[in-house]
């Protein structure tokens, strides 16, 4: 007497998983590419409201507000979080400040790598920052 004891999978059956992971995969993939770029334009942003804060200290200070380089140095100490990915530009004067920052690992066609930020009465660093201490992002 013969018994026809089956175990595991058949062949087709593996198949049939494997097509769906793969599906899965395709679909989940570019969500979480577009993740990463939005993480770094939300550090860009609190970057800049940083930024703000120092300015804010450093005219308390010295009654003006201050350069990049003169906001980089102590007790001020405000650097930029991705390092040398990220390309700072602050103007300051008595009357107010500007900045913005470019971040060069956002490469997506189309995607957002700028953000700015100004106080008083300066040129906003582009069109796109409408509202005085407000971050704007183009």
């Amino acid at each position: 007497m013969r018994t026809n004891n089956r175990k595991g999978f058949s062949l087709i059956e593996l198949l049939i998983v494997v097509v769906i992971i793969g599906i899965l995969a395709a679909i989940a993939i570019p969500k979480f590419a577009n993740t990463k770029e939005k993480a770094y334009i939300a550090q860009m942003k609190s970057d800049l409201k940083n930024l703000a804060s120092a300015q804010e200290s450093y005219f308390a200070d010295k009654n003006t507000y201050a350069s990049l380089a003169d906001i980089q140095l102590a007790p001020y100490s405000w650097t930029v979080s991705g390092g040398a990915q990220v390309t700072p530009s602050v103007t300051g004067a008595a009357g107010g400040w500007s900045a913005s920052l470019v971040d060069n690992r956002v490469t997506s066609v189309g995607a957002t790598k700028n953000c700015g930020i100004y106080a008083g009465g300066v040129t906003p660093p582009n069109a796109a920052v409408t509202a005085e201490g407000v971050v704007a992002c183009w």
